[in-house]
């Protein structure tokens, strides 16, 4: 793909986001993808050029607050013969309207690409109906990193071996959410393994509520922590007898993530299915 009219339209929500802001930069530096559109709710800036805005330089693509009105427009992509190669919704915003944007992108015909966590399991069974009776690509990925897969499988491996388990997961304190869909979804694989994890030897009592983490119904328990200089971070650590068996990943900078947008974006439209997580489109 290198001419224009072979690259894949893409529309960016949130992108004065830190996310979506660096989803810009990398579309921009690449001749396979065309920003058609830029979303986010600073109505002070609408009407902007969003290249301008992030020191870009002109791209010919202005800031708009009008989510579905943006989604309307880039359909416009979208094929009439039925082939899955319409235009593709890179969603960095913010986990109360997560769900709606996704259902929208997907009545539209507008590949979502959702990278917002906080989309509840009932949600998530109802998008994968929705995209399924569309036959429309559709991803939902709690994160973009190939590390952080490679360290969910070997978490899952492990989980075959060990009966306690805990996670903790540690970013900053502008991340709505808690616990991460990434921690979610690495539970999720584990519990894959094995139904039941870390079976009480004690009466446990919190003198602080809370201390001992969240508890999900395997057992399995998770930590959250926002602080300040945090990017992205996580921890699995499993124990048994006389050993601890620990995994972890940091991300440093937001960059790291890219590759997988990209990846993501370029094979979505193959797909006539919502997938959820990295690892299914690897």
């Amino acid at each position: 793909m290198s001419s224009a009219n072979q690259s894949i339209p893409v529309l960016v929500a949130g992108a004065l986001g830190r996310m979506g802001s660096e989803v810009i930069k990398a579309i921009n530096s690449s001749n396979d993808y065309q920003l058609v559109g830029a979303i986010d709710s600073q109505k002070d800036k609408e009407g902007q050029d969003v290249g301008s805005l992030l020191g870009l330089g002109p791209l010919e693509v202005f800031l708009s607050s009008d989510f579905e009105g943006s989604l309307c427009a880039a359909s416009q992509n979208v094929p009439k013969d039925g082939s899955n190669d319409g235009a593709v919704l890179v969603d960095f915003t913010h986990p109360k309207v997560a769900y709606k944007h996704t259902r929208t992108a997907i009545a539209y015909g507008v590949h979502p690409v959702i990278g917002t966590t906080g989309i509840t399991s009932d949600q998530l069974n109802d998008l994968t109906d929705f995209a399924e009776k569309a036959s429309l690509g559709s991803a939902i990925i709690p994160n973009f990193s190939v590390g952080m897969v490679l360290l969910q499988q070997a978490a899952a491996a492990a989980a075959r071996f060990y009966e306690y388990a805990e996670l903790t997961e540690m970013h900053h304190n502008r991340k709505a959410d808690s616990p991460s869909g990434t921690c979610i979804k690495t539970a999720e694989l584990i519990e894959e393994q094995r139904s039941l994890f870390n079976k009480a030897l004690v009466k446990e009592e919190e003198s602080i509520i809370g201390s001992r983490g969240g508890s999900r119904p395997s057992g399995l328990r998770l930590h959250s922590i926002r602080l300040p200089g945090l990017v992205a971070h996580q921890q699995v650590m499993f124990g048994s007898n006389g050993e601890t068996y620990e995994l972890s990943h940091n991300t440093i900078d937001r960059s790291a993530y890219m590759p997988g947008v990209l990846l993501v974006i370029k094979k979505i439209r193959t797909f006539t299915e919502l997938v959820y997580g990295l690892e299914k489109i690897l």
